[in-house]
């Protein structure tokens, strides 16, 4: 089951601009459907990343690998850019970040039968959380983790916690909604699915993402200036509005809501 569509072709208001286009290594992870090597797109975000570097001349290649070792090595200017991550403020420390490439619905996953409710970070201290430590999330729920007034249990990946969330081995997770529908789908049995509920709450109405680019590269600011051109261009054509299309959660996870 396909959780988002990608339109393949542009029209013709995203023109590339003229000359010899200049092909930028990117290092990425796997974050399906946003990033991943296994559709033929490479995912959503990694799409419109693509598309809109395209309108200015630029053409992407993509390496995969671990997200850690991804930002590392950019950061130490072996890549051209990496995409994609949510914003941290430490990262502009190191990186140039682009406009926003998407806002994801992050929200908190927790296992049956548990009654889960929050409006305050700290409303969710009784619950062990499985969370990776290169993820965004919010600073809030980072400092929460960091201090131990939320329990943690570092896992390597979302597949992996999702099995422990299943199994009761930890009690919730926070994950975007559209990931959680993708991974559930494909990786779990029926009666794991089964366990797994999904709070409405958004954790943040502002969770962007972006390409960034290491300031250790002189190149950095010109493609920075590409990029956020690009993205302007697929938006003002309409183009960006097509390449994103919600469709169904098949495992039955509750949609999202603002925040008050």
């Amino acid at each position: 089951m396909k959780f988002w569509a990608v339109w393949v072709g542009l029209g013709c208001a995203a023109v590339a601009a003229p000359g010899a286009a200049e092909v930028l290594r990117l290092a990425t992870g796997e974050l399906p459907p946003y990033a991943t090597e296994a559709r033929a797109d490479q995912g959503v975000a990694l799409r419109i990343v693509r598309e809109a570097l395209r309108t200015q001349g630029h053409e992407v290649v993509y390496t995969f690998m671990p997200w850690g070792r991804a930002l590392e090595e950019t950061r130490a200017g072996k890549w051209d850019g990496t995409a994609y991550w949510g914003h941290k403020p430490e990262h502009e420390k190191s990186f140039l970040l682009s406009d926003n490439v998407l806002t994801e619905q992050w929200v908190v996953l927790y296992r049956a039968p548990l009654q889960v409710d929050w409006t305050q970070p700290e409303d969710l201290a009784a619950l062990t959380f499985g969370a990776i430590k290169t993820y965004t999330y919010t600073p809030e729920f980072h400092a929460l983790f960091a201090s131990g007034r939320l329990k943690v249990d570092w896992s390597p990946d979302d597949i992996s916690i999702l099995h422990k969330l299943a199994a009761g081995r930890v009690d919730a997770t926070l994950l975007d909604r559209n990931v959680a529908c993708y991974l559930i789908d494909r990786h779990l049995t029926g009666a794991e699915a089964r366990m797994i509920r999904a709070h409405p709450r958004l954790m943040t109405s502002n969770f962007t993402t972006h390409l960034m680019l290491p300031k250790a590269l002189p190149q950095s600011p010109a493609r920075l200036e590409a990029m956020n051109k690009g993205l302007a261009a697929l938006r003002a054509s309409g183009e960006y509005r097509r390449l994103l299309e919600f469709t169904e959660c098949k495992v039955g996870l509750a949609m999202p809501v603002m925040p008050k």
